[in-house]
């Protein structure tokens, strides 16, 4: 994880993840209503066929175990690998679980348990990088210092969206963070690891970014506040421009009227699918 690919790619993943969850999040809102929205921590596509609809999850298994391979591989007796593959082990392990219980006749009474597990995943990254072993100080260290609190917000709004699944702020404020935390990810690849955009008067050094001074890397920390500060501005700039984009599609599609297929699915039953037939 220690370079910039071991962060650009995990943070575009995670990037996707979080604005498939907003569009999502967004839909179901709009088209379920207050209240009956409910919160989910993952979106099924609206098909029969069981491989197409669990993608996501899928996708997250594959992404995860490739993630936890290549660490191991490449240094298999680092401790701080096994770490960052502990990571991914619990996202691995929330995806593969959470296809089990949704194909479980007992999928309904079970939700509880997928949101739990959503949570345990943020609460494990928080808990392991809390306690990394790797020595990040100076400049790094502030760098995921702030990470941490993104994953923090994460694991909060995850358990608010556990306790009160109708609330619309807890879910977008889950996605937000998924979406935030890539983003950063992102930021600290570029930031860290190009030697060409380190902040001035810093360097890297031995796969670590080193200051001239400590004058010079509290200059780059207050920097890094500022680029934080701009990507929760970001992320939300984005979110509220999904949110009337869609809602003015939705409100036009409502005003032509359901189609032909559309309505012999309302008759089947007026339900949505937590996938809402998003794709």
């Amino acid at each position: 994880m220690g370079t910039f690919i071991g962060h650009f790619v995990p943070g575009l993943a995670f990037t996707l993840l979080g604005l498939w969850h907003t569009i999502c999040t967004i839909k179901c809102y709009k088209l379920k209503g207050p209240s009956h929205f409910t919160s989910a921590t993952w979106f099924p596509i609206n098909t029969r066929n069981h491989f197409i609809k669990h993608l996501e999850l899928y996708l997250l298994f594959t992404f995860s175990i490739g993630v936890m391979f290549l660490q191991l591989i490449n240094h298999p007796f680092e401790l701080l690998n096994y770490e960052h593959a502990t990571m991914y082990l619990h996202v691995a392990l929330y995806s593969i679980l959470a296809i089990i219980i949704d194909l479980s006749p007992s999928s309904n009474s079970l939700s509880g348990l997928v949101t739990t597990l959503a949570a345990s995943v943020f609460a494990q990254e928080l808990f392991l990088l809390h306690f990394h072993s790797a020595d990040h100080v100076g400049l790094e260290g502030h760098y995921h210092w702030l990470l941490q609190l993104i994953v923090a917000a994460s694991l909060i709004a995850t358990f608010l969206s556990g306790i009160s699944s109708n609330s619309f702020p807890a879910a977008m404020v889950r996605s937000g963070c998924v979406i935030l935390q890539g983003w950063w990810f992102m930021v600290m690849g570029f930031a860290l690891w190009v030697p060409t955009l380190v902040p001035k008067g810093c360097h890297v050094e031995n796969g670590e970014v080193a200051c001239g001074s400590e004058e010079i890397t509290k200059r780059a920390m207050a920097m890094a506040n500022l680029e934080f500060s701009w990507a929760v501005a970001g992320v939300w700039i984005m979110a509220a421009f999904l949110s009337l984009k869609l809602n003015w599609r939705l409100d036009y599609r409502q005003l032509q009227g359901p189609t032909v297929s559309e309505s012999d699915g309302l008759k089947q039953g007026n339900r949505l699918d937590s996938g809402l037939g998003l794709v």
